[in-house]
């Protein structure tokens, strides 16, 4: 199933930041993200002292911890009456990002999801990215929803 949903994810090549789903159910999703040294967006982001910038932290974190979620419950049938499965287009409709620590190129991110509700269309997530020592890395509240690529857009 975490390889089927994966192929739903709308993401290719460099905005892909899922590598595995090692779980996930109604209620939460955990998967992990290695963030390759020759990344695109270290080159300026800083010269000579690569850092990864938050935004991508953030996009890591929504791509795992609420998009892979939102897909997997439409898939099975448990999301909002109207969307069905095919080509979804997720939107990212608010987030609030606490941030810890620095992450590097070549670091492993762990992300872990807890679903705080899915009604009305609307899925509401706290996340918890992590290092892989456990060190909590960023963690905040995402909120979107999960249209079909043939839907209005809010």
């Amino acid at each position: 199933m975490h390889k089927d949903l994966l192929d739903h994810l709308p993401y290719k090549s460099t905005f892909r930041f899922v590598d595995h789903i090692s779980h996930i159910s109604d209620d939460e999703v955990r998967g992990e993200f290695t963030l390759r040294k020759d990344a695109f967006f270290y080159e300026d982001h800083f010269p000579g002292n690569p850092v990864t910038p938050g935004v991508i932290l953030t996009e890591i974190m929504a791509q795992i911890g609420l998009v892979t979620m939102g897909i997997y419950l439409v898939v099975t049938g448990k999301g909002p009456a109207g969307v069905e499965p095919g080509l979804l287009y997720p939107l990212l409709t608010s987030t609030e990002v606490s941030f810890h620590k620095m992450v590097l190129p070549g670091d492993t991110v762990y992300v872990h999801s807890q679903k705080q509700y899915f009604r009305f269309g609307k899925l509401k997530c706290f996340v918890v990215m992590t290092d892989s020592e456990g060190r909590r890395i960023a963690e905040g509240t995402f909120s979107g929803v999960i249209k079909h690529v043939n839907q209005p857009v809010p």
